[in-house]
């Protein structure tokens, strides 16, 4: 609770104390003229959530089948983590990294552990996706300094993250073109392509490699199995090495603690995570596999004020233990198995891919609509449902690995409608008729209201 009636603590007594009939549109407007523009208009302003729903300024309920994009692995206000979080940093929170805790050596020990790490690995924590792979890329740069091999590899459709050295990796010429020159020395291959792959270590100059074993903000899309086993191969002969980035698909996402496990014989010199390892609260690690990765950066060569710190370690074992102890990653994998099937049987998706819990659906072509899949989130939003589109065609789903299946059945229903609803309103192709029944109801579809808020 607020210790002062003039400081609200929460977002819910913030919006509390604004009219009911303009309480949201206020808070919007304020945001507008004291937060940068970076985040263009946000879709709603968000007061509280419990598991996999969360409830906006004006009482509407939603569920949430994006988690914070793949971070709420356990959903909002999970009790293990609240009280965890709140425990700790009531006895211990910020120190520094002159200092170390019970939590960060546990953390990192579990970690280690559930990645077969050989010994000699060792962990390094940040804040962010962003934060760990800056971090693996100076890994990178301190070998191709030692080793005079200067190309980096990375891959079209990545997504590695904003900061400068992460956008470097990041192929989108939207997001890197504005700030022009960035790190030196990478190249971007065509993804899924083992011709270019071969082609790239014809000559021994490659320092390392990033790849996402399955790119998240490119649509949900893997990489082959040959791929990354070639990838392991060819950095593994020529001493180049290999980074996985498994930031979205890492910590139970995809049915398994991380990706590159369902590849016999791939394990990374290098992997980072982030997202979902803390179940929301702020937390990035770096693994680095065996006594060499390890040592790539020494004393005083890397640093961060705020990672590994105590509360957020204690959220990330919390959200590990919890994933263990229900069982989630079996869940993951059968419960993201139904859904995918519920979404191949809709007339208005063309395919779907889906491992575990992540999962995208691309959209049938749709006659004089240049982007449907913006318009389908806004739909399935006023539907009390949030989910995203990566692309013009391409809807992602990741919700809490604990959805349960009547949530999930929930989610379809309210998608359906939004599809519905959206294909009898789109162009029709000449002498083509909307499909019977396309009214954009649903007939069974949950209240969008706060009627069921806890």
């Amino acid at each position: 609770m607020s210790t002062r009636d003039d400081a609200p603590a929460t977002s819910a007594e913030i919006a509390e104390q604004l009219p009911a009939d303009t309480g949201a549109a206020e808070l919007l407007e304020r945001y507008q003229r004291s937060l940068t523009g970076v985040f263009g208009t946000p879709q709603a302003v968000l007061v509280r959530g419990s598991g996999a729903r969360v409830w906006d300024a004006a009482g509407g309920e939603y569920l949430d089948l994006l988690g914070g994009i793949a971070v709420n692995a356990l959903g909002h206000a999970h009790p293990a983590v609240c009280s965890v979080v709140s425990q700790q940093y009531a006895t211990l929170g910020h120190i520094s990294n002159l200092f170390t805790s019970p939590t960060q050596i546990a953390l990192a020990e579990k970690l280690l552990s559930l990645a077969q790490a050989p010994p000699g690995s060792s962990v390094f924590f940040a804040n962010s996706g962003s934060e760990a792979n800056e971090a693996a890329l100076k890994a990178v740069l301190r070998h191709r300094h030692s080793t005079a091999k200067p190309r980096i590899l990375a891959l079209e459709g990545s997504f590695h993250g904003r900061t400068t050295g992460a956008l470097s990796l990041t192929h989108k010429p939207a997001y890197r073109e504005p700030f022009g020159e960035l790190v030196s020395g990478v190249e971007f291959l065509p993804f899924n392509d083992l011709g270019a792959l071969e082609t790239a270590f014809a000559q021994d100059d490659v320092a390392g490699v990033f790849l996402e074993p399955i790119q998240g903000e490119a649509g949900v899309l893997p990489l082959d199995e040959a791929y990354l086993t070639r990838a392991r191969e060819l950095t593994r002969r020529s001493g180049a090495l290999l980074v996985l980035d498994e930031v979205q698909t890492g910590v139970g996402r995809t049915g398994e603690w991380f990706r590159f496990q369902t590849v016999d014989g791939v394990v990374p010199d290098l992997m980072t995570l982030a997202k979902g390892l803390g179940s929301g609260f702020p937390i990035g690690a770096l693994i680095c596999f065996g006594e060499q990765a390890g040592g790539l950066l020494q004393a005083g060569q890397h640093g961060t004020t705020f990672g590994g710190n105590p509360p957020a370690t204690a959220a990330a074992l919390a959200t590990l233990q919890v994933i263990e102890s229900e069982s989630l990653l079996v869940h993951a994998r059968q419960l993201g198995a139904h859904m995918a099937a519920a979404l191949r049987a809709l007339p208005q998706v063309a395919q779907v891919r889906q491992f575990g819990l992540h999962i995208g659906a691309d959209l049938e072509p749709v006659h004089g609509v240049e982007a449907p899949a913006k318009e389908v989130v806004q739909r399935a939003l006023d539907r009390g449902l949030i989910i995203n589109a990566t692309g013009p065609t391409t809807l992602r789903l990741a919700p809490p690995l604990n959805l349960t299946q009547e949530e999930a059945d929930q989610a379809l229903a309210r998608l359906e409608s939004a599809l519905r609803s959206a294909t009898a309103d789109w162009p029709q192709p000449p002498g083509a008729t909307s499909s019977p029944g396309s009214t954009g109801e649903w007939p069974n579809m949950p209240p969008h209201s706060a009627d069921s808020a806890p």
